[in-house]
């Protein structure tokens, strides 16, 4: 048990091999508590001590990017993030843009399509960080939703899982009360943990949007690797929509795989008994460096490497399968979400103007899973 009280509990399907203490993770009494209640619960792991040493610079003894990326999945790092909040700054598709902070780098999961390891930061230091300066990073969202005078969201999730660590560092006790009180800064989460004993009890004044990526079973079991089963994930959103919060979907990636008309379909008729706040849409957008990646680890054969075979790199630099195939995916799903809950809002990730368009969805252009 750490000063706050608070004892931390294991994450599902996470058991880290090394634990690195970087700089800033024993400044403090606090931090030093958090700290060693969490190493705790891992006896078996390799502590390491490497105070000057940032987060960011941790050496994994290799530079094969998938050893890399394996070793990195397997490393605990404890640090500080001294520029944790940032304004998105997407170009080359319909992105509104929007605040994000990072309590948290990547995620314990191993899904095999993951954007995130095509990117800089993750491609180079891919391991799962708790960013231990929380009151500082606050404070900083304090300053900017201050500053714009607005309600404004501030997004957890763009740069990580927005919840899968939270059982080891219990910081929605922190996060959801200062959103909750806030009188312009508001959270929106996007995770596909399972785990949401923390929030259950916690006042939020419907300030707080929690989101769940969510697919089909049949996507989930093989591609989305040590990831809580959708139907776990589907019973949170419910315990959480019961506890009043705002909660919304974003199905994506979608996979065209064999069937994936009546896959989708099915999905859909369980996912919406949900009373969704927003549904999200999204297909591949993998950078070329993640889906070398991917392809390394399942071969060239995989469903979506098939679907992406007459794709091409997008202006924003990802890999997108053809507009003829995402307005076919879109379209079909869109029919059935309509027909289930024809007032839903249906917003689309990370797309260009001309699939909205082909769709009749322009109005929907910034309605998505990250804004309010």
């Amino acid at each position: 048990m750490n000063q706050d009280g608070y004892s931390p509990r294991g994450v599902d399907s996470f058991k880290p091999a090394r634990i690195i203490l970087a700089k800033g993770s024993l400044s403090t009494p606090e931090r030093q508590a958090l700290v060693e209640s969490v190493c705790s619960l891992y006896p078996s792991a390799e502590v390491v001590e490497i105070l000057r040493t940032p987060h960011n610079r941790i050496n994994l003894g290799t530079r094969d990017l998938l050893q890399l990326h394996t070793r990195g999945k397997r490393t605990l790092v404890f640090g500080e993030h001294k520029s944790a909040v940032r304004l998105s700054s997407e170009g080359g598709n319909s992105c509104p843009n929007y605040w994000h902070f990072s309590p948290y780098g990547f995620c314990p999961y191993k899904c095999y399509y993951c954007y995130l390891a095509g990117t800089p930061g993750i491609r180079f230091s891919p391991t799962v960080k708790i960013f231990l300066n929380l009151e500082e990073i606050l404070s900083e969202i304090d300053r900017v939703a201050n500053q714009l005078k607005k309600t404004n969201a501030f997004y957890l999730g763009k740069l990580q899982d927005g919840l899968a660590l939270d059982p080891l560092t219990g910081f929605s006790r922190t996060l959801v009360p200062f959103f909750a009180e806030h009188p312009y800064a508001r959270m929106t989460l996007l995770t596909k943990s399972a785990d949401v004993t923390n929030l259950l009890k916690l006042k939020h004044n419907r300030n707080i949007i929690l989101s769940w990526t969510v697919n089909p079973p049949e996507i989930c079991e093989q591609f989305e690797i040590g990831a809580p089963p959708v139907q776990r994930r589907i019973e949170a959103m419910k315990a959480c929509m019961e506890a009043n919060y705002p909660v919304r979907a974003i199905v994506m990636p979608m996979i065209p795989i064999d069937n994936w008309r009546e896959v989708y379909e099915r999905f859909l008729e369980n996912l919406l008994t949900i009373e969704l706040d927003r549904i999200t849409l999204g297909g591949i957008c993998i950078y070329p460096a993640a889906l070398d990646l991917m392809e390394r680890k399942i071969g060239k054969s995989n469903p979506v490497s098939k679907a992406l075979s007459n794709g091409c790199k997008s202006a924003d630099g990802r890999m997108r399968y053809p507009v003829n195939t995402r307005v076919e995916v879109y379209g079909h799903l869109i029919k059935k979400i309509r027909q289930v809950c024809p007032n839903l809002t249906i917003g689309l990730c990370l797309e260009e103007k001309e699939v909205f368009e082909k769709l009749n969805l322009t109005a929907s252009i910034g309605r998505c899973n990250c804004v309010l």
